[in-house]
C-alpha cells in the first residue's frame, strides 16, 4: 500500500513542487488550498498522470475548524497518512515598513503562516502517534516549509519574519516531543524562489542577484525544494531529526 503524504498549499509553487516530486516518489497526495476545486483541476491532473491518487482538500489552515476538518477527510479518503508537509503561507497584503505596519496584518500573517501550520501538526502527530502504536513497521515524518527570512531581515515584512522565525521553532519542539515515537521533524528554509508570493518583487531580487546575492547566481526553482522535501520524505536523512536545510543558493553563508 502506498504511503500517504499532505501538503499544504500543494497546487501552486513550492507547494506544487514538493508534491511534483513525492509524487515521483510513489506517494499518493492529499493536497489543500484555498482556490476552488476548478483553480486546482489542472495541477491535480498533472499529479493524477504520474499514476498516483491525489486529492484536494479546499481548507484554510489558519482555520482551527477547517484544520480539523481536514484531517479528518484525509483520514476518510485514505485511511492512513505517513507525511506531513506544512507549506501554505501567505506574505503580508502591502510590504510596510515596520513604522507603518498594521496589528490586522501581523494576526493575518502568524495565524496562517505559524499558528495554522503549528496546530495542524498537533493534530496530525496525534494520528501518526496512533499509527505508529498499532504498528510498529510504520514510518512517518514533519517536515516544515520555512524561510531564509526566519534569520534574515527585511524591515518592510516583518510580521513574516517574526512567524517564519517561529516556525523554526516550532520545527524543534514538535521534533523533540516526537521523537519518543521514532517521528523526525525538519526544516526545508528556501531563499529566492520564483513563486507567485516573490513576483511582485522580481527587479529587486533580479538586480540583487546580479550584484552579488547568491553564491549559486539564479532564482531558486519549486523542484529545488521538492527535491529536497523528497530526500527527508524516503529517510535519507535519518538520525537528524530537527535539522534545517537550507534550499538557498548560498544566500546565507557568511562570506568577506
Amino acid at each position: 500500500m502506498s504511503r500517504v503524504a499532505l501538503v499544504t498549499g500543494g497546487t501552486r509553487g513550492i507547494g506544487l513542487g514538493i508534491a511534483t516530486a513525492l509524487a515521483r516518489e510513489g506517494f499518493d497526495l492529499a493536497l489543500c488550498g484555498l482556490r476552488h476545486p476548478s483553480q486546482a483541476a489542472p495541477a491535480v491532473d498533472d499529479l493524477k498522470a504520474t499514476g498516483r491518487a491525489v486529492h484536494y482538500f479546499r481548507a484554510d489552515v489558519g482555520e482551527r475548524d477547517e484544520r480539523e476538518n481536514l484531517v479528518e477527510a484525509v483520514r476518510q479518503r485514505f485511511g492512513r497518512l505517513h507525511l506531513l508537509v506544512n507549506n501554505a503561507g501567505v506574505a503580508p497584503a502591502e510590504r510596510r515598513d515596520m513604522l507603518e505596519a498594521t496589528e490586522e496584518s501581523f494576526q493575518r500573517v502568524l495565524r496562517i503562516n505559524l499558528q495554522g501550520p503549528y496546530f495542524l501538526t498537533q493534530s496530525v502527530a496525534r494520528w501518526m502517534v496512533d499509527q505508529r502504536l498499532i504498528d510498529p513497521a510504520w514510518q512517518g515524518a514533519i517536515v516544515n516549509v520555512g524561510s531564509v527570512s526566519a534569520e534574515v531581515v527585511s524591515i518592510n515584512r516583518g510580521e513574516y519574519c517574526v512567524a517564519k522565525a517561529g516556525l523554526a521553532m516550532a520545527t524543534s519542539l514538535w521534533a523533540a516531543r516526537l521523537g519518543t515515537y521514532a517521528i523526525p521533524v525538519y526544516e526545508v528554509r528556501p531563499g529566492v524562489v520564483e513563486t507567485d508570493m516573490t513576483a511582485p518583487v522580481r527587479e529587486k531580487y533580479d538586480r540583487l542577484i546580479e550584484g552579488g546575492l547568491l553564491v549559486e547566481p539564479r532564482w531558486g526553482r519549486p523542484e529545488d525544494v521538492g527535491r529536497a522535501v523528497a530526500m527527508l520524505a524516503r529517510g535519507d536523512l535519518a538520525y537528524s531529526t530537527g535539522q534545517v536545510i537550507n534550499v538557498d543558493g548560498g544566500l546565507t553563508l557568511r562570506r568577506l
